[in-house]
């Protein structure tokens, strides 16, 4: 059992290796691989040092899985070169999401998408994951009708320099900046990058992807994201509007029992959720739940979850695991 991880240097790829400890992987062989510049250097892999690869040198080790955290233009080019070699790709970035025969996995809510002979899965937007999360259950008992999203997103989603970009304003230290703003004891409207229609791309994510992974394209879905000051993890405040009406003992029931969802909802004792409670864990939390009076058979939610681990590497690693139990490689 090889696994290569691509883009292992980097911060979503370090968690992706821990997490192969962690989560007791049958790896027999880790091929960590990342950009010439790094290969060479060594990461450690359950107390032994291991040689970072370039990725052509992880390609010709034939891996049976190869887990990308290397960016869009990365897996664009190497993705197919692994896939045509017989290894099956399960990709961290937005370069196949949308197309057409890439399945789109989340493994609590549509493993079933993925077929054996499948060599490229997709792997969600971190945003995307924690609301079908919570969502997905409901949609299945209520039927949603539209979904209202502002995000309130860590710097850790934009990666390294954001988190030193942070790290250096709180110092009171010039550095290089990967926001067009200061970050800390700030926020701002926007993710990715805008685009014609005033929307920016993490909020059409929200869009597209929602409606492919629960398999309904008469979901409509407006989203608003925003960069907040803080690293544990990413916050939504969700509206969503169903066909049928609810009750939200039963809201609460299916999500409790749903796997991977938490919730953890008493505004009395100030229980809700927060980045700083999910920093680190692979729950998708849910709390402030309660009916919305505005409108009919509308319900909001507040729905947290560690952008790096489920919202990235988590995921990725458990639709390895559902592929090897279910026979798919």
């Amino acid at each position: 059992m090889k696994v290569a991880v691509v883009g292992a240097t980097g911060m979503v790829g370090r968690v992706m290796v821990k997490l192969l400890e962690e989560r007791n992987f049958p790896v027999t062989e880790l091929l960590p691989a990342a950009s010439a510049k790094s290969a060479g250097k060594e990461i450690i892999f359950k107390g032994k040092p291991v040689k970072v690869l370039t990725v052509m040198e992880a390609v010709e080790a034939k891996p049976v899985f190869a887990i990308f955290s290397a960016g869009a233009d990365t897996s664009k080019e190497w993705a197919p070169v692994f896939a045509q070699n017989g290894t099956i790709v399960i990709d961290n970035s937005s370069a196949w999401r949308m197309e057409e025969n890439i399945p789109l996995v989340v493994p609590e809510i549509n493993i079933h998408s993925i077929k054996k002979g499948d060599r490229i899965i997709a792997n969600p937007n971190c945003s995307t994951i924690q609301m079908v999360m919570a969502l997905a259950p409901l949609h299945r008992e209520y039927k949603i009708k539209r979904i209202v999203v502002a995000t309130y997103q860590s710097v850790t989603g934009t990666g390294v320099k954001a988190v030193t970009q942070m790290e250096n304003e709180r110092r009171g230290i010039k550095g290089e900046m990967a926001y067009p703003h200061q970050i800390d004891m700030n926020c701002f409207p926007f993710g990715g990058k805008f685009m014609p229609s005033g929307y920016t791309t993490e909020e059409q994510k929200l869009v597209d992807e929602t409606r492919k992974i629960l398999g309904d394209k008469s979901i409509q879905v407006t989203a608003t994201v925003v960069r907040i000051p803080v690293v544990g993890g990413h916050s939504e405040a969700v509206n969503v509007e169903f066909e049928k009406d609810f009750e939200l003992d039963n809201v609460r029931k299916l999500l409790s029992s749903f796997p991977g969802v938490t919730v953890y909802d008493n505004p009395d004792e100030h229980k809700y959720p927060m980045p700083i409670l999910s920093h680190n864990r692979d729950e998708v939390f849910v709390g402030r739940i309660r009916r919305d009076f505005s409108k009919e058979k509308c319900l909001n939610l507040w729905i947290v979850s560690d952008n790096i681990r489920k919202g990235a590497a988590t995921n990725a690693i458990q639709i390895a695991e559902e592929m090897l139990r279910k026979g798919l490689c």
